[in-house]
């Protein structure tokens, strides 16, 4: 159409007949989420802990160096992507979230277990020093447990928006919550508008103590 070929749209007449099946966009109740942390290990519990309270995606999270993780916040400059190390899609996606009190005490207990804390070391390895797969670590590792619990829905897609959905119910700044996730709220907004780290910590912690996290 733009360029004159054609004076018609023909997606225009497509349409979603009735029958068809609606995705259904679940996200975890508070008790839904302690289920999922009491039913994984500790490596586990701390991937799913970072995706649920600092709301990263799982390629950020597997990417994550011990360098990138400081007292208050995790720098997130880089992604496991089909198991290749490249950078964020978006300018948004380069941030720093936030990281609640009691997650940063479960990231120094992870790593007094860690072979390797130099900042250049993953923080989540494969046995053989490379990051860890996303897919590898969801079937053998995660998946099972959760179906187990009777949380065999709850991927990692649906723990980033129980993130979302939760900080809501938290009466958080939205601005704050798409900085948190990597998000673009509104084009204006994030083009002026920047919400320091230190703005988020106090709502990351208070979703934490809302799940009674120890």
């Amino acid at each position: 159409v733009a360029e004159g070929q054609v004076e018609r749209n023909p997606a225009l007449l497509l349409f979603t007949p009735r029958e068809a099946k609606k995705p259904v966009h679940r996200a975890m109740t508070i008790r839904e989420v302690q289920l999922c942390f009491g039913a994984l290990d500790q490596r586990e519990r701390l991937i799913a802990k970072l995706a649920i309270l600092a709301g990263m995606r799982p390629g950020e999270i597997l990417a994550l160096t011990w360098g990138r993780l400081t007292a208050t916040y995790a720098e997130i400059r880089q992604r496991v992507y089909r198991g290749t190390i490249d950078t964020p899609k978006t300018e948004q996606s380069l941030r720093k979230a936030a990281l609640s009190e009691g997650l940063l005490a479960e990231i120094e207990n992870w790593r007094l277990r860690s072979l390797e804390t130099r900042d250049g070391a993953w923080v989540f390895p494969s046995e053989r020093m490379t990051p860890l797969s996303k897919d590898n670590c969801w079937r053998r590792s995660m998946q099972p447990r959760l179906a187990k619990a009777g949380l065999g829905w709850a991927n990692f897609l649906v723990m980033r928006r129980t993130h979302a959905t939760l900080m809501k119910a938290l009466g958080a700044d939205g601005k704050l919550v798409a900085d948190q996730l990597g998000h673009s709220l509104d084009v204006n907004q994030n083009v002026y508008t920047q919400s320091p780290v230190e703005s988020r910590l106090a709502i990351v912690n208070q979703l934490e103590k809302s799940l009674e996290v120890m």
